[in-house]
């Protein structure tokens, strides 16, 4: 250490003069702060330390950027020594000099001004070493890479990964700061605002790759579980919604809900011996129970604290009718809620409110509480007898929280020094949802009383499946890029299909022939069958003479047949994107007809042939707005069988929107991996390549689905496209190889369909 020494007087103006004279810089500035940092830097560091100091600060003040990076170094470093040690320094200066070599010079402030912080996160020489190289790393492979231009750029994103580093560093490792920057690095090279947009933690997927470096248990995985877990105990649907959780540690959010859907933060850690997944759980019962049991109040003629009060009753009031509903969810409740320690906070100094009503709060919830205060105990009675007449509402519980509030105040609980130890509930909404007011200000809103009614299509609408998308620019998927949404398809008139298999008679006679010839003929009796085609009569004799002899007959008595010699299972994928609208002539007399309703002439026709067969198959559509809204529809299900319930939705096909083809192979390969067959077959139909609104690079669709085609082979699973582009070699062919079909002539595609099928399967 260097010996700080007097720091007033004739001496030490001495030596302050002969430290300025050695930091030789002239900013007037620095004189204003000059004295005070040398008093902190004598106190923490060495002789040796003070001269690398003043050595490191002078640079900054010659290197011609003015006077913030000298007053940012001479402020921090003393600090951040006492965190990482002052022989860390050199590393530091080695960054500052190549930052100032490069086109990054701009970029040495924020890299100063965010050290401290990052220190913090990485208190170890080797850590902070790690993070010195990352940035330096950055800085080469970001630096003089817009569109091919060397020595002319400076990094676009360096200033704003400088900026978030602490952020990051509060949720992620060194390792996994480092994966997330080099997915930054590689995606956006060439796109300077993206890569801006990407490393301030405004873009989509920045945030996405972010929480999959995240530790605990994150929304966008679990989204579709906590959905039906919502349906299925709630009854209850809406969108969940995730906001970033802990990124300002300074402005933590709290889970709300409003008319766009529920909001959750978008990561959970395991707590009090609770999992993250289950900390969710306890927020949507919590929420649900709101949405089912609360009403909203007026909020004009109550004080801020009132309204606090009657939130906490009413927290209180929801949740115990959540237990009574469900009593397993007592024991999470009970371990997340905070057991604030009485007498913990000083009502002569502080303001005790919110500790009083969490030792409120705590004491609703759990009958072995501790508390002895009368009046405390005299409201948990209250409350108790008011939940057991079984109508209790939002305005009788508020009334009781106002009777409270007049029990209980005191003068100190106006005092601006809050006690908060203790007193979040962490799966509590904010309760923006339970005010009303007459008039509205600036920063209140108005929250309907009657809530939403999902639409019907909403609510059969299964949640998000997430799919990636292959980004062939960085070779590397983006993911969780893509939301499919699965819905059953609405049903028309079953008749309507009927009459197109009428007016193709002659066609479905000619098929009937080959579909003989196919048609395996060796059948394999399966026995012991409770449902089953025919009685087996051994096994139902042996079970009446059981049932004579006074023993348990056996159930099994019937038998069915399958055909041996063809294990194939078949889904047909069809385009239903708004160029089926498109109109073709057809016929010799010059008529048109749409090639929507030719593409159901031909999936009916084909439908029917492979039932003939005795193949197991699903028919379902798709068409995409957009990578947030890929819409897959289910025609028919392999438990289904070719009936009217499947003719009606076929005849209610309706072109609409774009052609996201990738997430829809997907999405089908997850249902055709699930059978049970030796072959399994993918026949997409479509009618134009791969596109969609948001997607500008045409490439990149049609890339995409090839790296599908390529995930489908690896599962074992055979693709096969129709095409009926008449420009379809330009593109199909990169997508499936040799394995496709133009149909050029699209007035024979109820031809060509059901005998391309037989082809592929003879």
């Amino acid at each position: 250490m260097a010996p700080p020494g007097d720091t007033a007087g004739p001496a030490w103006e001495r030596r302050l003069h002969g430290y300025r004279e050695q930091l030789a810089c002239g900013f007037p500035q620095v004189a204003d702060v000059f004295a005070e940092c040398m008093r902190e830097a004598l106190a923490v560091l060495s002789a040796e330390g003070v001269d690398a100091y003043l050595d490191t600060a002078r640079f900054l003040g010659g290197m011609g950027r003015g006077v913030e990076p000298v007053l940012v170094f001479l402020e921090e470093w003393p600090p951040i020594a006492t965190l990482v040690g002052e022989a860390a320094l050199p590393a530091i200066t080695a960054s500052l000099h190549a930052l100032c070599k490069s086109p990054n010079a701009k970029a040495i402030t924020p890299f100063l001004q965010s050290l401290a912080a990052v220190a913090r996160r990485l208190p170890s020489r080797q850590q902070l070493q790690r993070y010195l190289d990352l940035t330096q790393e950055f800085s080469e492979r970001t630096t003089g890479s817009i569109h091919g231009i060397h020595q002319t750029y400076a990094s676009p994103g360096l200033p704003d990964f400088l900026a978030q580093a602490p952020t990051l560093l509060d949720q992620l490792s060194i390792a996994g700061l480092r994966n997330w920057v080099d997915y930054g690095i590689r995606n956006y090279p060439n796109h300077p605002e993206r890569q801006r947009d990407y490393f301030s933690l405004k873009s989509a997927d920045s945030r996405a790759v972010l929480q999959r470096e995240r530790h605990g248990t994150l929304l966008v995985d679990n989204e579709r579980l906590l959905d039906l877990y919502l349906r299925g105990l709630w009854g209850d649907s809406t969108q969940l919604v995730p906001y970033p959780g802990h990124l300002d540690q300074a402005q933590k959010s709290l889970p709300y809900y409003d008319a766009s859907g529920i909001r959750l933060p978008d990561v959970l850690d395991d707590a009090h011996g609770v999992s993250g997944i289950d900390r969710y759980r306890a927020t949507l019962a919590h929420i649900a129970g709101h949405r089912r049991w609360s009403t909203p109040l007026f909020a004009d003629n109550c004080s801020p604290m009132q309204r606090m009060a009657i939130e906490v009753f009413e927290d209180s009031r929801i949740e115990t009718l959540v237990m009574r509903a469900y009593p397993g969810l007592r024991r999470t409740f009970l371990a997340l809620h905070p057991a604030p320690r009485a007498g913990a906070c000083d009502p002569e100094t502080t303001s005790c409110l919110r500790h009083r009503l969490s030792m409120l709060s705590r004491a609703l919830l759990d009958s072995a509480h501790p508390y002895q205060d009368a009046e405390l105990l005299k409201f948990v009675r209250h409350f108790h007898e008011t939940m057991a007449r079984g109508d209790s509402s939002s305005e009788e519980i508020a009334d009781l929280a106002l009777a409270y509030i007049a029990r209980t105040r005191r003068q100190s609980d106006q005092l601006a020094d809050v006690h908060f130890a203790d007193t979040e509930v962490s799966y509590r909404d904010d309760n923006r949802h339970l005010w009303r007011f007459h008039e509205l200000s600036d920063d209140e809103e108005m929250f309907d009383e009657q809530r939403p009614t999902p639409v019907a299509a909403d609510v059969d609408r299964l949640p998000p499946r997430h799919y990636p998308e292959w980004d062939y620019q960085s070779q590397s998927y983006r993911p969780d890029w893509v939301s499919l949404y699965e819905s059953l398809h609405p049903a028309g008139d079953a008749a309507e299909i009927d009459r197109l298999l009428e007016k193709h008679a002659v066609l479905a006679g000619r098929l009937k022939r080959l579909l003989d010839i196919l048609k395996p003929q060796d059948k394999v009796r399966i026995r012991y069958q409770e449902d089953g085609s025919e009685l087996d009569l051994d096994v139902a004799l042996r079970s009446l003479i059981d049932f004579k002899g006074g023993a348990s007959p056996d159930p099994r008595i019937n038998m069915s047949h399958r055909t041996n010699g063809r294990n194939l299972a078949v889904l047909v994928l069809l385009d239903l994107s708004q160029s089926l609208a498109d109109k073709v002539k057809v016929g010799a007399g010059g008529g048109e007809q749409s090639i929507l309703e030719l593409s159901q002439e031909a999936v009916s026709l084909l439908a029917w042939s492979i039932e003939q067969l005795g193949d197991p198959f699903a028919i379902a559509g798709f068409h995409s707005d957009s990578r947030h809204d890929v819409r897959y529809l289910h025609l028919k299900g392999y438990s289904e069988r070719w009936g009217d319930v499947v003719k009606g939705r076929l005849a209610a096909m309706q072109a609409g929107y774009s052609t996201r083809m990738g997430a829809a192979m997907r999405h089908a390969a997850h249902y055709l991996a699930a059978q049970k067959a030796d072959k399994k077959l993918l026949l997409v139909l479509t009618d134009g390549q791969p596109a969609d609104v948001d997607v500008h690079d045409e490439r990149l669709l049609i890339e995409d689905a090839r790296k599908s085609v390529e995930e489908l082979d690896q599962q074992g699973i055979f693709s096969y496209c129709i095409n009926l582009d008449r420009q379809a070699d330009d593109y199909v062919g990169d997508i499936f190889g040799r394995r496709y079909t133009v149909i050029d002539n699209i007035e024979r595609l109820p031809e060509r369909l059901p005998e391309l099928f037989m082809a592929l399967t003879r």
